[in-house]
């Protein structure tokens, strides 16, 4: 592990990666840290490895409470997960005005999936990447929602389903005079509403994944100084902690609005 304060934060920041060089796929080492940089098939391996991961626990969750569902009365477990979801259903419901049987399951999995990832950022930054250093693996980054790739895969993701049920409920015709005659329906301020249009369509994705990105690397990096402090740290750790779960919480659901919202107003054909 690092020695000093500079080299301790760059290797907690530091992804472990795989990717094609000359003489064939190859990890970064400790020794050659940025062996990926500037490679175009390179890979986070431990954020993949994480969100999939995650993701899987997502639905073994869910599946299990399914299949364990009764009409009766419900255990402890089952109404968790029906308070989850209704949660979900109701923010929906208040916010989607269309007609779309895919809105309310997709801002479930947005939720759950993204507030799993965000939870990781409370596990002591020193506890897994120790562990994994342990066993020779150099580097491990165990929170997905810290780096910027997943966050914007995610959010353009979104970005094509938003262009998709776009063209879908106005047609290429009403999408087009959406982004051409708006906000000043004259043909000569074409131009003009092109980039206004476009620079606000633009902006969904990209201000849907910095904000998620930024808010997670920024707790994750408080978190990695206040491990400098050694035992100074435990009721620094706990406190941001109980803030932390604020914030876990709140982009979770930020994320999933702003999703339903561009869902919606891209199901609204004036």
């Amino acid at each position: 592990m690092a020695e000093t304060s500079t080299g301790y934060i760059k290797h907690h920041l530091q992804n472990l990666q795989v990717c094609s060089t000359e003489n064939g796929w190859a990890f970064n080492t400790a020794d050659n840290p940025l062996l990926c940089k500037g490679e175009f098939w390179a890979f986070n391996v431990d954020t993949l490895g994480f969100s999939i991961g995650l993701g899987l626990i997502f639905l073994w969750i869910f599946r299990r409470a399914a299949k364990k569902a009764t009409t009766g009365v419900p255990g402890k477990f089952q109404c968790f997960i029906e308070l989850i979801i209704d949660f979900v259903d109701s923010n929906v419901k208040d916010t989607f005005h269309g007609k779309n049987k895919l809105i309310a399951p997709l801002g479930l999995t947005i939720f759950v999936w993204v507030y799993l990832m965000n939870l990781m950022d409370l596990i002591p930054v020193d506890w897994i990447p120790g562990l994994a250093h342990a066993m020779g693996i150099p580097y491990l980054k165990i929170v997905p929602s810290t780096d910027v790739n997943i966050t914007f895969a995610m959010s353009l993701s979104v970005f094509v389903l938003i262009i998709f049920y776009s063209i879908k409920v106005k047609g290429i015709g009403g999408f087009t005079k959406e982004l051409t005659m708006n906000p000043f329906n004259h043909w000569a301020a074409i131009p003009l509403n092109l980039v206004l249009e476009g620079a606000a369509l633009l902006a969904k994705p990209i201000s849907l994944s910095l904000r998620l990105f930024g808010n997670m690397y920024a707790g994750e990096l408080i978190f990695i100084l206040i491990a400098l402090m050694g035992w100074f740290q435990l009721p620094l750790h706990f406190g941001w902690a109980l803030l932390h779960l604020l914030v876990i919480f709140l982009q979770a659901f930020i994320f999933m609005m702003l999703t339903v919202v561009y869902l919606s107003l891209a199901h609204e054909d004036h």
